[in-house]
């Protein structure tokens, strides 16, 4: 009755490959915005607009992680309470 969940663990392939994903897809928005040909500023600005984007995202996804990690330990502590009351209940006990 009791069924722990198992913890998933990504591999370091897997974690290989998004930080490198991440830092190409950065290094080439860098290049790219290096690379316009326009004034200073407006470089200027859609760094300041890429780097705001990337820590929100980085934001965004911390709080869906903890909000996930909180929902399983609520879920654990409803499932061993359940699981104590029913293994305190007697059926047969006086009828």
């Amino acid at each position: 009755m009791s069924e722990t969940p198992v913890k998933q663990q990504s591999t370091a392939a897997f974690y290989g490959q998004a930080v490198a994903s991440f830092a190409l897809a950065l290094g080439a928005t860098g290049v790219g915005i290096y690379n316009l040909e326009t004034d200073a500023w407006v470089r200027g600005f859609l760094s300041i607009a890429v780097l705001y984007l990337v820590t929100s995202a980085f934001t965004l996804a911390k709080v869906i992680r903890d909000r996930q990690e909180a929902g399983q330990i609520v879920n654990r502590v409803d499932q061993a309470r359940l699981e104590k009351m029913l293994a305190d209940y007697d059926p047969l006990q006086k009828l």
